[in-house]
């Protein structure tokens, strides 16, 4: 396969789990800037929103209030934002479009469908009811892709490559998410295990849809550090990271097996499973959730990277 079309299919699978988790972070949002104030109600949610998605320094160069009217747009239909849902399924969109040989019908259909309908919306949004129709627009399209490439696409380096970029963006997703529950969302002066926060790593478990499992797994009230665990270090949650680190090396090391070597990345993807399927919660949590986050994001960009050098150039 050219690298062209490999970088092409690559970031298909990386716009479309970042569509998905935008919109899935935006319904969260929403969510706990809903509570009341007696309820000691979330006066940083928006600010925690756009820290999870990485754009807090974009929109302060946008400039606006941080509400839910101003960064709900900015996260979604913005064409001025390059990370927004509207130019994730444009990009991914222009992608597939590129090889578009390579997708089954049914799953060019669902990425263009997205566009088409996220188009729709225009780029500013009226009122919440619009926003929370696009999401759920959002949501169910990416799941239509999700399942037609699943079901219809040959097993083959073209599937490998969506399936990898889709690995790497939700594992990157996953530990944003967790680190800036942790990190910055708790407003100072709330007492850890209070009622605010108990709402809230509920609200970031229903992000990820992970809320049900996590009653199934835990058979116990909601706590930070059993969060941590099933998003960290359980590997039947799709979305936890050694999860993620299961698919990219199943990913790699089918593409070395075709390619026939191996190089930076697959020994990247190796270490950083290694790290985690060694790993165990209670170590996290003494040395710190943060620091342990931070360095996994900043490991998981060094890998994109390789991956980037070793076969899309």
């Amino acid at each position: 396969m050219l690298s062209r079309t490999a970088g092409n299919l690559y970031w298909v699978g990386r716009y479309i789990e970042r569509a998905d988790f935008l919109s899935r972070l935006i319904e969260a949002t929403l969510r706990l800037a809903a509570l009341p104030s007696s309820y000691g109600g979330m006066t940083n949610a928006w600010e925690s929103a756009l820290e999870a998605a990485w754009m807090a320094d974009a929109y302060a160069a946008h400039g606006g209030p941080v509400d839910e009217a101003s960064v709900g747009e900015f996260l979604t239909v913005d064409p001025g934002n390059p990370s927004s849902i509207r130019r994730c399924l444009e990009a991914a969109r222009a992608n597939a479009r590129a090889v578009r040989t390579a997708l089954t019908l049914e799953g060019w259909e669902a990425i263009n469908g997205a566009w088409l309908d996220v188009q729709k919306y225009g780029t500013h949004l009226d009122d919440r009811d619009k926003l929370g129709t696009l999401l759920e627009t959002v949501k169910a399209s990416m799941l239509a892709f999700d399942g037609a490439a699943h079901r219809t696409m040959l097993r083959g380096d073209a599937y490998w490559f969506i399936a990898l970029g889709s690995a790497v963006e939700r594992a990157d997703n996953t530990a944003r998410l967790l680190d800036v529950k942790y990190h910055l969302l708790l407003p100072r002066g709330e007492r850890v295990g209070g009622s605010l926060d108990y709402f809230q790593w509920t609200t970031i478990l229903r992000t990820v849809s992970a809320l049900t499992a996590y009653r199934w797994v835990y058979r116990d009230t909601v706590k930070p550090w059993l969060v941590a665990d099933l998003l960290i270090l359980n590997r039947a949650i799709p979305r936890s990271l050694i999860s993620c680190y299961e698919e990219i090396l199943r990913r790699l090391d089918q593409l070395s097996i075709a390619s026939a070597r191996r190089g930076p990345a697959h020994r990247l993807a190796a270490s950083g499973y290694a790290g985690l399927d060694q790993a165990k919660i209670d170590t996290i949590y003494s040395n710190g959730l943060h620091e342990f986050l931070r360095t996994f994001i900043a490991d998981n960009n060094r890998l994109g990277a390789a991956i980037a050098e070793q076969y899309l150039f």
